[in-house]
């Protein structure tokens, strides 16, 4: 059974192993040309990432596999009240953690409050794998809150948690990877994981593209729940990465993403101004061989 001490271990292992894999992949097969300074973009990215760790281990030291543990002592959940073979219980607990993460990312472009904190990870004006660690602080604690919740709702073994989160973290650097894959693969991927063309279309700086393409892990709960834009209408190549509103070399400055949610004045989230968008729910073999440069 895994310890709160072993599953940080394990975690920090795979995070900068699947991190310095995505780095080598961006600089051999980059997707797209950069357009902001990478240096000073992933200082603010890793920078942001390592504060967030620290106040999780400062607030929540024993994080999700101790709480796990809790749950799992008490009684609690689901899984506690019925008797189910463990890999069952391991696969159904995975596949229902990632759901609950699909409707938290979609919760979290609805409420105008949570999209204030949410706002810092779209402001990014390029998009590459430490993209999928630049969260605003307060949203870290209230995704880990979300988590406690569903963790006491279901009673998932520990190993079921630990598994998830790793999950998590290595498919949030790969699907927002700056890396190219052969359009055939990216077509077979898709029905299995989020891919980085796939998820890019998710930080366009059109709104009914930004409010598509909302899973990190699987792509089922898009095509389910009818999210799903198999590309955007620039076309891969011509997609614009960011918001609107948020043009300026501030977007790449970490005391900028600290203070944003903040600030008095912010403009609404695309799905406020885009109540009625429709997005292409096309699965994802309809995709030809040229929609994908």
């Amino acid at each position: 059974m895994p310890t709160p001490q072993y599953e940080a271990a394990i975690r920090f292992g795979c995070f900068f192993g699947t991190l310095l894999v995505m780095a080598v992949w961006e600089l051999l097969a980059p997707r797209r040309p950069l357009t902001q300074s990478k240096p000073l973009r992933w200082f603010s990215n890793l920078g942001l990432a390592v504060l967030n760790n620290v106040v999780w281990r400062v607030l929540i030291p024993a994080g999700a596999i101790g709480w796990a543990m809790t749950v799992q002592a008490r009684g609690w959940g689901l899984f506690n009240q019925v008797t189910l073979p463990e890999w069952f219980e391991i696969a159904a607990s995975v596949v229902l953690f990632d759901l609950a993460i699909y409707a938290q990312h979609w919760i979290f472009h609805r409420v105008p409050w949570l999209w204030r904190l949410h706002l810092v990870h779209h402001v990014d004006l390029d998009f590459d794998a430490t993209t999928g660690i630049r969260f605003h602080t307060v949203e870290t604690l209230l995704s880990f809150a979300w988590k406690a919740a569903v963790i006491a709702l279901l009673g998932p073994a520990t190993l079921a948690v630990m598994i998830f989160e790793i999950l998590l973290n290595a498919t949030a650097l790969f699907n927002h990877g700056n890396v190219r894959l052969p359009p055939s693969l990216d077509r077979v991927l898709r029905w299995l994981l989020v891919t980085p063309d796939m998820h890019r279309v998710h930080h366009s700086v059109e709104d009914r593209e930004t409010n598509s393409n909302y899973g990190f892990c699987l792509p089922w709960w898009d095509l389910l729940f009818r999210t799903y834009r198999s590309q955007p209408a620039a076309g891969q190549d011509g997609l614009v990465i960011g918001r609107p509103e948020y043009r300026t070399a501030d977007t790449a400055r970490l005391w900028f993403l600290l203070c944003l949610p903040f600030r008095r004045e912010l403009p609404p989230s695309p799905c406020q101004r885009t109540r009625s968008s429709k997005p292409n729910t096309a699965p994802p073999s309809s995709i030809s061989s040229n929609s994908s440069p």
